[in-house]
């Protein structure tokens, strides 16, 4: 296994087999210990796996751009990337398709969870620390205090 992984339980729901493995990530080479994670655990667990990434609309500016990206450009980004994504675990033997939302990211993952029926969710967390969380948010721990099933955070390594 790839990073450092925790998991928690978020909720009271009795435990049970896992049907469906939902996949937050916002496409990026940060994530990737996240989603090594939930590839290998869906293909081994023979469930299925939903991607799930979240267009934040507070944050469209690029880096080093001064004009905001729109939001259309961004879906087809992300939908290219999470293609990518589904073909390789496809070659796994994993069931595998995705969902791109708009809106908060930390309330947009416990809400496809929900909507969804995931029986875990699986995030990154760049490991910012408290004083990061602090500043500027953290969609993991958010998601960790409000889903309403187990989520597993994957830690991103120190070279990753």
């Amino acid at each position: 296994m790839s990073g450092q992984v925790h998991a928690q339980a978020a909720s009271s729901r009795p435990p049970g087999r896992i049907r469906t493995i939902l996949l937050a990530t916002d496409l990026q080479p940060a994530s990737e210990p996240a989603t090594t994670e939930a590839l290998a655990l869906a293909a081994a667990l023979e469930v299925r796996l939903l991607i799930v990434s979240v267009i934040d609309p507070g944050q469209r500016r690029a880096p080093g751009r001064r004009v905001e990206e729109r939001v259309d450009q961004i879906r087809e980004r992300r939908e290219a990337a999470a293609q990518d994504l589904v073909a390789r675990g496809r070659r796994l033997g994993a069931d595998v398709s995705f969902l791109v939302w708009e809106g908060d990211p930390g309330e947009s993952i416990v809400e496809a969870a929900v909507a969804e029926g995931a029986d875990l969710i699986v995030v990154g967390s760049r490991g910012r620390g408290a004083v990061g969380r602090f500043l500027i948010g953290s969609v993991s721990d958010h998601v960790v205090r409000h889903a309403t099933c187990p989520v597993m955070v994957v830690r991103a390594t120190a070279h990753g």
